[in-house]
């Protein structure tokens, strides 16, 4: 992203930022935690409120008109996320509705891998990613060791430096007993683009990956196509749409397809119909600007930061200056100070109107009793600007 790009980006952004009514009314406050959960738009709230003021009903239950409209807006915005993700082949993939990242990524384990493995099978998961993306395939090694079949859980490795995941290393790692790959889209902490597309090169055509999107789905450009993978998993709340809404997308090729083990009851509605609304208007915005906003913010912090002895940025130190020619952050930055705790600085921040993320930030492989494991996250969003971004950073020089 070049340097021009936020001011040639500004009057678009404008009018995006003018649709977030919580935004426009705290005009005080600069909310940068949207790693956590985004804020939502006027069209999302309206199709909440419109939703549940003229057709609300049960989704396949009955076959008055409401139930109808609701249960064809659930089916419509299956076909709206697979359009979304770039689905190569939507007549075969599938899409299910979940809770959140966590309750997609747990069912992809129980339901769907452990009735594949088999005794000296191995699969290769994330270790220092979000615990999300950790904890499901250990409990899925745990189950099927109380079956007395015993399952190898392989690191997927990371490269010294740059906090990308290392290909090279995976493909030395993956062989014959490799039947699964669980991977991050964007680290939730380093902010990186985590290049998906290289594990399917180094496990080669026939292993099944599964893909946190938790913190890319609404941020950059996902194709499914491009990346090859079989589970694409994300939150709602994450992606401008309302909590207690999330999805599991399944390719539904490679093994057999995806079905959540337990009767899944009443779906939420609401929810799915917010995530309707809210695929509306990522799309109308331009999810590719939306990235070339965020990455231009994060790079400006990170210039800022850079310059500021006290602070370490987490991840590549090669890209923290805008114009290094490295992958930038994509929308995240993380810091430590070197004297003052994280939480602290966190509060410290609040009271001059920055609500940021301070703890150990749910990291796979932290203990979250040790203080130095806590960092202080900016997550953005197209509703923050560039001016945040530099008072923020005002704010941090004086405590250096």
């Amino acid at each position: 992203m070049g340097p021009d790009d936020l001011t040639r980006l500004r009057a678009w952004q404008g009018a995006l930022r003018a649709q977030f009514p919580i935004i426009r009314d705290h005009p005080e406050l600069a909310y940068l935690d949207s790693a956590a959960t985004s804020q939502k738009p006027q069209a999302v709230l309206d199709a909440a409120h419109t939703y549940l003021t003229t057709r609300n009903a049960n989704a396949g239950r009955g076959t008055y008109p409401w139930a109808n409209a609701t249960t064809a807006m659930v089916e419509g915005t299956r076909g709206r996320l697979k359009e979304f993700l770039g689905d190569p082949a939507p007549e075969s993939s599938d899409v299910h509705f979940v809770s959140g990242t966590t309750e997609g990524l747990r069912a992809v384990a129980l339901d769907w891998l452990v009735p594949r493995l088999a005794d000296g099978d191995e699969i290769v998961v994330p270790f220092a990613d979000h615990q999300a993306n950790l904890s499901p395939w250990l409990e899925a090694q745990r189950v099927l060791a109380a079956r007395g079949i015993a399952v190898s859980v392989r690191e997927l490795p990371y490269q010294d430096g740059s906090g990308d995941y290392d290909q090279r290393a995976l493909a030395g790692l993956a062989g014959p007993a490799t039947r699964f790959v669980a991977a991050t889209h964007v680290h939730h902490v380093r902010g990186g683009d985590m290049n998906v597309h290289r594990i399917r090169e180094a496990v080669g055509p026939d292993v099944p990956i599964c893909l946190d999107a938790a913190q890319s789905i609404g941020h950059l450009p996902l194709s499914v196509a491009d990346l090859d993978v079989d589970f694409v998993v994300f939150s709602g709340h994450k992606a401008l749409a309302l909590p207690g809404t999330g999805a599991v997308w399944s390719r539904g090729e490679r093994g057999p397809a995806f079905r959540p083990g337990d009767w899944s009851g009443t779906p939420n509605t609401v929810g799915i119909a917010s995530l309707a609304a809210a695929l509306d208007w990522l799309t109308a915005a331009g999810v590719h600007r939306i990235e070339r906003w965020t990455v231009g913010l994060a790079a400006r912090l990170t210039e800022g930061l850079r310059h500021l002895a006290p602070y370490r940025v987490l991840g590549c130190q090669r890209s923290l200056a805008a114009s290094s020619d490295v992958q930038k952050r994509c929308g995240i930055v993380s810091f430590r100070h070197r004297d003052i705790p994280s939480d602290d600085l966190g509060f410290i921040l609040f009271d001059h109107g920055f609500m940021v993320r301070a703890d150990s930030l749910c990291q796979a492989g932290v203990d979250e009793r040790d203080e130095r494991s806590g960092a202080v996250r900016v997550s953005l969003h197209v509703y923050n600007t560039p001016e945040e971004i530099d008072r923020l950073l005002s704010v941090l020089a004086g405590l250096a």
